[in-house]
């Protein structure tokens, strides 16, 4: 293997750190942005029920005239209600919206570099996640956000060795389901940190042994 093929590696060793640490980032922005979106939503959908309250109390102010002062009482006290419903409201769906500018340029980014490192798809939108409370049109994208994960990647280096590759997607696939880093032992040759059920070296080459081989049974 020479030199540039070991760099090539490194960098999408590198590549699928960043690309791990970015996607549990991500999931962790989602998450606070899903549940600010569904406090929000029920706060409105309490508001749509004062207000159908309030022209109920605006009728029966109409109707019963005798019952004036104790109806006047009672708007004032609905009156106090939707507003700080409507600030609640206001600011749940404030901060669902700025944790969205920061979850954005980040999913693509790792769209990014899922497709140029790995040639995997995005990552699904807020909106196209099965159950989401969030519409297409409630976080609208800047113009030419889209084409970004879209436009022609430049030029992918060389797929790496098939044991090599199968171990990275090995890694990458224990990232996505359970968020946690892939058990990892020392090369007895070059003391990097390789995949534990890798069989060989994908650095140096040299095959990979156990510190403590088990003994053949005695017959």
């Amino acid at each position: 293997m020479t030199a540039e093929n070991e760099r090539e590696i490194y960098h999408k060793l590198e590549a699928m750190k960043e690309i791990r640490n970015k996607t549990i980032t991500l999931e962790r922005l989602k998450r606070s942005i899903l549940s600010e979106v569904r406090s929000g939503d029920q706060e409105g959908r309490c508001l749509a029920q004062y207000k159908r309250e309030m022209e109920l109390l605006q009728q029966e102010k109409m109707s019963h005239v005798e019952e004036l002062r104790q109806i006047h009482a009672d708007i004032n006290a609905m009156e106090t209600v939707i507003k700080q419903t409507e600030e609640s409201m206001s600011r749940k769906l404030s901060a669902a919206s700025r944790l969205h500018e920061d979850y954005r340029p980040l999913k693509s980014e790792v769209d990014l570099l899922r497709r140029q490192c790995l040639g995997l798809e995005r990552l699904p939108d807020l909106h196209e996640e099965e159950g989401s409370p969030i519409t297409p049109d409630r976080f609208p994208a800047p113009a030419g956000a889209r084409a970004a994960f879209l436009a022609p990647a430049p030029r992918k280096p060389p797929p790496p060795p098939p044991a090599f590759r199968s171990a990275l997607e090995q890694d990458f696939l224990s990232v996505s389901l359970r968020q946690q880093p892939p058990p990892m032992k020392s090369c007895l040759s070059c003391h990097q940190q390789i995949h534990r059920n890798a069989p060989i070296c994908p650095l140096c080459k040299a095959k990979s042994r156990s510190r403590n081989p088990k003994k053949p049974k005695k017959k």
